[in-house]
C-alpha cells in the first residue's frame, strides 16, 4: 500500500498565516519605497525641467519659462505644480505659452501622492537669456506621500542651482494633504 501525500489542514493554516504575518510587515515597506522612488521621480523630472529651460534660454538668448498647468496647454495661476507643468520659450515675454512658441517640455500629473508647491505667488519660473533665474529665490515644496517628516524644500537661486533644504511649517502644512 502506498503512503498519501499532500498537505494537513493544520499545515495549510500554519502557511497561510506565515504570509499574512509576512504581508503584514512587507506592505508599509514597501508602500513607503513606492512612494520614496514617486518623489526621486518628480525631482529629477523638476531639475530637468529648470535645466532645459536654463540652458535653451542661455543658447538663444529668449526667455525659457516653466509653468504649473492642469492641461498640458496653458499655464495655471496655483502655487500646486502637482498637475503638471509647462517649459517653453517665450518669445513675447508673456508669460504665457502662446501659438508658434516652442514647447520644450510637458510634465504630466506626479504619481502617486507626490505633491508639488511653490510658495504663493511664484507660479512662473522665468530664465532670463543669460540662463539665470529672473526675481527672487522661489522654494519648491515635495511631499512624497510619505509624509510631512520626509517633505523636502527645494530651493533655486537667481542663478539658476537648485538645492535642498528643510521645508516651513506653512509649506508643509498647504503640500502635504493626508
Amino acid at each position: 500500500m502506498e503512503a498519501q501525500r499532500g498537505l494537513t489542514l493544520i499545515e495549510l493554516l500554519i502557511v497561510v498565516a506565515g504570509v499574512a504575518v509576512l504581508a503584514t510587515v512587507a506592505l508599509p515597506a514597501l508602500s513607503g519605497g513606492l512612494e520614496a522612488s514617486r518623489g526621486a521621480e518628480a525631482r529629477a523630472a523638476l531639475l530637468a525641467s529648470l535645466m532645459a529651460a536654463s540652458n535653451r534660454a542661455a543658447l538663444t538668448g529668449t526667455r525659457g519659462v516653466l509653468c504649473p498647468s492642469t492641461d498640458g496647454h496653458s499655464c495655471s495661476d496655483s502655487p500646486d505644480w502637482s498637475h503638471g507643468w509647462l517649459v517653453f520659450m517665450d518669445a513675447n515675454a508673456s508669460r504665457e505659452f502662446d501659438a508658434g512658441e516652442n514647447l520644450l517640455r510637458v510634465q504630466p500629473a506626479l504619481a502617486g501622492r507626490v505633491r508639488l508647491r511653490t510658495t504663493v505667488g511664484r507660479t512662473r519660473i522665468v530664465f532670463q537669456g543669460n540662463g539665470g533665474n529672473a526675481g527672487s529665490n522661489v522654494t519648491f515644496t515635495l511631499c512624497d506621500g510619505r509624509g510631512p517628516g520626509r517633505a523636502r524644500a527645494l530651493i533655486l537661486s537667481n542663478i539658476g542651482r537648485l538645492r535642498d533644504g528643510d521645508a516651513t511649517p506653512e509649506n508643509l502644512a498647504a503640500t502635504c494633504v493626508p
